[in-house]
């Protein structure tokens, strides 16, 4: 069976050296939230605020990145959200907060393919742990080969204890600079890892499992890198 993608644009976010990130995170949340929730074609928007950098569970090389947070942007059609971030004075004023809050951002388009599906959100559950991870094939591997053995990781990760949710976000297109197109080599990430769990212990103990080990072992046939981040995520739209 082959799960439904849905295509998104996904902001790697690093704020200015000199934000601390109590500033950071409320100016991301109470004011740059809400005016890229005003883009008339936006149908969904999430923040993923970063609160942890450590590997946790996980025995692999860690990647150069450095991110305060991931946007996920879902829009109909690509060219909505092309028209949306370059053209108008609310694309104006959206750039003119960016320059004003954050040291870099990186946007890439990825299509994302649900393979556990999280349990939804409510006030009255508990709040999951959720870590990001990006993900880079080693050189010497293909595109093709890469995103052909990470369908294959996702039954390895479907047999692990204690994940809540699973989703995998392939890489298709880049701007290492938001607005202008750019190769692999200037932003060799190929993917982006959603994982949820119930808490930290649970994630160390379905990484420590058997099946965790032979998830990672599996997973170094085919990836050179993984950068992992603990993330608190918030629903804008």
């Amino acid at each position: 069976m082959t799960e439904p993608t849905t295509t998104l644009r996904m902001g790697l976010i690093r704020k200015k050296p000199e934000w601390t990130d109590e500033a950071f995170s409320r100016h991301w949340r109470e004011r740059h939230g809400p005016l890229v929730a005003r883009l008339p074609t936006l149908r969904g928007y999430r923040q993923n605020r970063v609160t942890d950098r450590l590997q946790r569970g996980i025995d692999f090389a860690r990647g150069p990145w450095d991110f305060d947070g991931f946007s996920q942007l879902q829009f109909d059609a690509a060219a909505q959200a092309d028209a949306a971030f370059n053209l108008g004075e609310l694309a104006a004023e959206i750039r003119a907060d960016e320059q004003h809050f954050l040291g870099g951002l990186h946007i890439v388009t990825v299509e994302q393919t649900e393979v556990i599906a999280p349990p939804p959100a409510s006030s009255a559950g508990p709040v999951l742990l959720k870590r990001i991870s990006t993900l880079r094939r080693p050189v010497e591997q293909s595109e093709a080969d890469f995103r052909r053995e990470w369908k294959v990781h996702a039954d390895h990760v479907r047999r692990m204890p204690g994940v809540a949710g699973y989703r995998q976000n392939v890489v298709v297109a880049r701007e290492f600079e938001k607005g202008t197109p750019c190769g692999y080599a200037e932003l060799p990430i190929d993917g982006i890892v959603e994982l949820w769990f119930e808490n930290t212990d649970t994630l160390n103990a379905a990484f420590a499992s058997s099946e965790g080990q032979r998830t990672m072992a599996h997973a170094k046939t085919f990836l050179a890198e993984i950068t992992a981040f603990v993330v608190e995520e918030s629903r804008v739209v």
